[in-house]
């Protein structure tokens, strides 16, 4: 009987509060994540788990050895990584979660690269401009643009992604661009949002640190990356978007920038991953590889 495999069910069932959320985490059948849990209760004599109609959670007894097995879990995957000096060995599922224009733009056609270095790491990446539950969802580490909210979660800082102020050239010869802020009420914005009805069309731009904002007419609102970049490209109005995802755009002048002297702040770009003392190898070495693929990409204009 492997003690260990024992503990990762029992840990992922604890942080998911659900069997099936945590059998799908661990690529294992249910009955397989059940069956351990029981092993494990009978080696230790102990009751773990309170199972209701529509959550599980930890009992007393599973709350002390859900604190001590984390650590210990960390411990081994660091231990399993110590005496390795060839990084083709590092194995395991890596799942990962991104801003789909992050995943489109910059990660994927990359990709190859790092599994022909790691061909043994299963890699599950998904991309959305949803905020998923990293605990809760199983993911090892997310990649974050923009301000953080408060969390207990681990940071590591990538940089910034410069922004820049765009609109199609369709869009320039129907209707002009703006010259001066004093312009903008005579043009119209494409107002990105996360959630529907959470503010107005604001045009942001930074002065000496602090963030300005110009109210202005709208075209469109929308909720997502993808139909806001597909907006402007069909003459809908300004964007502001981080200048990485609007590059190509911009040197085949599909897209022309506008009001370059009053672009918006940088926008952070952060990893996030659970607080643990050990981070287990192959996390550590894909955030590695993403920063420096991040840094080659982020070149100025």
């Amino acid at each position: 009987m492997n003690k260990l495999e024992l503990l990762r069910s029992f840990v992922r069932v604890t942080e998911l509060s659900s069997f099936s959320l945590a059998s799908e985490a661990l690529g294992l059948p249910r009955s397989t994540v059940s069956g351990h849990i029981q092993s494990l209760e009978s080696l230790l004599g102990a009751r773990l788990l309170q199972r209701t109609t529509r959550k599980v959670q930890a009992t007393p007894d599973g709350l002390v050895l859900y604190e001590r097995s984390k650590d210990m879990l960390a411990q081994m995957d660091e231990l399993e990584g110590l005496f390795r000096h060839d990084d083709a060995v590092l194995s395991g599922r890596l799942r990962v979660d991104m801003p789909t224009a992050m995943a489109r733009n910059i990660v994927m056609p990359s990709l190859g690269e790092f599994l022909a270095r790691h061909p043994q790491i299963d890699l599950e990446i998904s991309s959305t401009d949803r905020r998923v539950d990293l605990i809760r969802e199983g993911f090892d580490c997310v990649l974050r643009v923009g301000e953080l909210p408060d969390t207990s979660l681990v940071a590591r800082n990538l940089g910034e992604l410069p922004m820049a102020n765009c609109v199609s050239a369709g869009y320039a010869a129907q209707w002009g661009v703006p010259k001066t802020l004093e312009d903008l009420p005579q043009h119209r914005l494409i107002h990105y949002v996360l959630a529907f009805g959470s503010g107005g069309p604001l045009f942001e731009y930074d002065l000496d640190g602090r963030m300005q904002t110009v109210a202005m007419p709208c075209s469109v609102t929308v909720n997502n990356v993808e139909a806001y970049q597909a907006a402007c490209l069909g003459h809908l109005g300004i964007v502001q978007a981080p200048l990485l995802g609007m590059r190509k755009f911009l040197a085949d002048g599909t897209l022309i920038e506008v009001l370059p002297q009053f672009r918006p702040a940088p926008m952070r770009v952060s990893l996030l991953y659970p607080h643990r003392r050990y981070l287990p190898e192959r996390c550590r070495v894909f955030m590695d590889w993403l920063q420096a693929l991040l840094e080659a990409h982020n070149q100025p204009l």
